[in-house]
């Protein structure tokens, strides 16, 4: 199952959202990493849902230095690094 094809399938599921980092803007990318194009870009104090985790680029960021990302939408990536889930490790699924 394809990446889009899990966080379409779990938007209907997905009621907990997780906070960014306070004061923060956030890119929002089009893949698990800082090569990736930015599609958009998160206002401060959004909070997001979390449909799988993948690992990419490392980024050091509010929470810490990690190589996860979240899916927060259909091709749509955040390092872990800007949200707080309250875990340094992966909190859900694993992106395919």
């Amino acid at each position: 199952m394809a990446t889009e094809d899990i966080a379409s399938e779990s938007t209907a599921q997905a009621t907990r959202t997780y906070p960014v980092a306070p004061g923060v803007r956030v890119n929002v990318r089009s893949g698990p990493g800082t090569t990736h194009d930015i599609v958009r870009v998160l206002p401060e104090g959004a909070s997001v849902p979390i449909f799988c985790q993948k690992a990419g680029t490392t980024v050091t960021g509010t929470y810490g230095t990690t190589n996860i990302w979240d899916c927060i939408g259909s091709s749509e990536y955040v390092s872990d690094a800007y949200v707080h889930t309250g875990s340094d490790g992966y909190i859900a699924a694993r992106c395919a």
